[in-house]
């Protein structure tokens, strides 16, 4: 029996406040291994006006967060990290973010979102291969092991749907997990 498509109804997406620091710290350890974002860095994009910091709670707690980069005079996003809490599981979190992010970088009138994801990481590959995603580069020896970066990229319709619960305000290489 596989998980369900869709997660609980009790799962909201929402933009990250300051007040979420302490947790999205924790969950970064617990989600990976090696390229850990510091404090520090996570106070910097959450003030950020050139990023979209998302995050999924379900009654209550942290249960994932997306952060996206709009480098300045582009046309594209960058799906800078996105990661899951452990005891989330398969339960259609880590997609739903996956949607609300593509549909904050369409608000930011990007063509198109890239990301990189370490090449032995199979779930979050099938995951954007499954979401439209298409491979298109590598970057050898990217990330802190020696591991490989699959470089990715999906084209991103004009019309924007809102998945955020609140209106949106306005580097280093990163793992993603789904």
């Amino acid at each position: 029996m596989t998980g369900p498509s869709r997660p609980p109804a009790s799962v909201t997406v929402r933009r990250a406040r300051i007040g979420d620091l302490a947790a999205l710290v924790a969950m970064e350890q617990a989600a990976f291994t090696v390229d850990h974002l510091s404090r520090r860095s996570f106070r910097r994009f959450l003030l950020s006006p050139s990023s979209t910091f998302l995050v999924a709670e379900e009654s209550g707690a942290l249960a994932g967060y997306a952060l996206v980069l709009y480098p300045p005079r582009s046309k594209l996003a960058r799906l800078y990290s996105i990661a899951l809490a452990p005891h989330i599981g398969r339960r259609g979190v880590g997609p739903r973010l996956l949607a609300a992010a593509e549909e904050a970088a369409k608000r930011h009138r990007r063509r198109a979102m890239r990301l990189e994801v370490h090449e032995h990481n199979t779930r979050a590959i099938a995951r954007y291969e499954k979401s439209g995603y298409r491979l298109f580069g590598r970057h050898r020896e990217y990330y802190d092991d020696h591991g490989d970066g699959l470089r990715f990229e999906k084209p991103l319709d004009a019309v924007p749907r809102s998945t955020v619960t609140e209106p949106n305000k306005g580097a280093h290489p990163r793992v993603n997990r789904l």
